[in-house]
């Protein structure tokens, strides 16, 4: 009886990972496709010989190509489920469990996707409603003979030379809570606002441009539509103020080209203190919801 009020006992575990999005169909499950989402669920259900299916939620959903460093998920399962993991030793811990869990995983996944960490999520976590923000890189490089080879699969090419003070310039145009419909893939029910808290430009030492944007959420395809416009104005083919124009014109303007989605990295998720997780899941989807539809809607890359 006690081993099945366990079973009933559901615990909601936090996942922090990371991938090389080359060649995965992003992160979502899809039907006859390698996702992120499909690999690491059928893992967890090997591993912990779940009757159901592992169900991931994630802060953000990467486009296929896309990579992450610093991508939180969570899944809930069934308390009794973890008892899977203590093998010939006898009954382990909490901790030794889910530190058993990760070894576990990296003997079952693939090379190109790592579970760092996993921990039972703090009360009111939510990895896709409780952020506060994520933060995403794209790395290009402008030297005259291409990129790095050994860094082909993450920094992208573009044969022209850039201009940092430009594509800074052109960036601080964005920065703020704005309709991003010119920039986004549009879709129904889906607001298009966000805040850009962050979008800048650095060299570092060895030449390679990095771009670094930070946001509440974004909405498909925003980050790479940002990039495309930014390059343009990097390397002159635009003025600094184009890419400000196209925003306050809300409309996908054709001049804009999306950049390609193997530069891009997301590097972090931001989340609050532990007592304000429940509040801020509240918060972002009572904002995230179209009173019209009352449909909840938060796209993220």
């Amino acid at each position: 009886m006690e081993n099945r009020v366990k079973e009933d006992i559901v615990v909601r575990l936090r996942l922090d990972l990371a991938y090389d999005g080359t060649d995965f169909s992003g992160w979502a499950r899809q039907p006859g496709r390698r996702t992120v989402q499909g690999e690491i669920e059928q893992a967890l259900g090997r591993i912990l010989r779940l009757e159901s299916p592992a169900m991931l939620t994630v802060a953000g959903r990467t486009d296929a190509g896309v990579h992450a460093r610093g991508q939180v998920a969570h899944v809930d399962v069934p308390e009794g489920s973890l008892a899977e993991l203590d093998g010939n030793r006898g009954p382990l811990d909490v901790d030794e469990r889910l530190s058993a869990l990760v070894r576990r995983l990296g003997g079952v996944l693939p090379p190109d996707v790592r579970v760092h960490r996993v921990c039972v999520a703090s009360e009111g976590f939510d990895a896709r409603f409780s952020a506060m923000f994520r933060r995403y890189a794209y790395r290009v490089s402008d030297a005259a003979g291409g990129a790095d080879p050994l860094r082909r699969r993450e920094v992208v090419w573009h044969n022209r030379p850039l201009d940092v003070g430009a594509l800074n310039a052109a960036a601080a145009r964005l920065l703020g809570e704005h309709d991003f419909a010119a920039f986004c893939k549009k879709r129904e029910g889906a607001t298009t606002i966000r805040e850009l808290q962050r979008l800048e430009w650095v060299r570092e030492p060895d030449g390679l441009l990095v771009a670094t944007v930070v946001a509440d959420a974004f909405c498909h395809s925003m980050v790479r539509a940002l990039v495309g416009s930014l390059l343009a104005a990097g390397d002159g083919r635009r003025p600094v103020e184009w890419p400000g124009e196209v925003l306050a014109g809300g409309v996908r303007d054709s001049g804009v080209h999306v950049a390609p989605a193997h530069g891009l990295c997301l590097e972090e998720v931001g989340y609050p203190a532990e007592a304000a997780l429940a509040a801020r899941a509240e918060a972002t989807r009572r904002v995230r919801t179209l009173s019209v539809l009352g449909e909840t809607v938060l796209e993220d890359e």
